[in-house]
């Protein structure tokens, strides 16, 4: 599931499509199974693109990871609505091919 408001379907759509008329290179996804630490590490340790670091934009992509119970922590509320890994992405201006390339090559690390 990716998570972007831009996208129809998504949480705070209706607000976006409302209030906003472009948007930016920031968004998370939810993997289907929540990794484990080691899977993690494999995934996220060796991105040639992607740092490990919070941003709300600028010209480097960016890449972080939350597991549910973290997130739940965190929610004045407690609850979220998925039980896998979270990734968090803020895509900046490196080619689009080769963001696409490190995040397969990712993907392939954690199969």
């Amino acid at each position: 599931r990716v998570n972007h408001p831009a996208l129809p379907g998504s949480k705070g759509h209706e607000f976006w499509k409302r209030d906003f008329t472009g948007s930016s290179g920031l968004f998370s996804f939810v993997l289907k199974k929540k990794l484990n630490n080691e899977e993690l590490a494999n995934y996220l340790d060796n991105f040639s693109l992607f740092s490990m670091a919070y941003s709300w934009g600028g010209y480097e992509s960016l890449i972080l990871a939350n597991q549910p119970e973290h997130i739940a922590a965190i929610r004045p509320q407690g609850e979220i609505d998925f039980s896998g890994t979270l990734i968090r992405l803020h895509i900046g201006l490196e080619d689009v091919d080769d963001l696409i390339a490190d995040l397969d090559a990712g993907f392939a690390r954690i199969v």
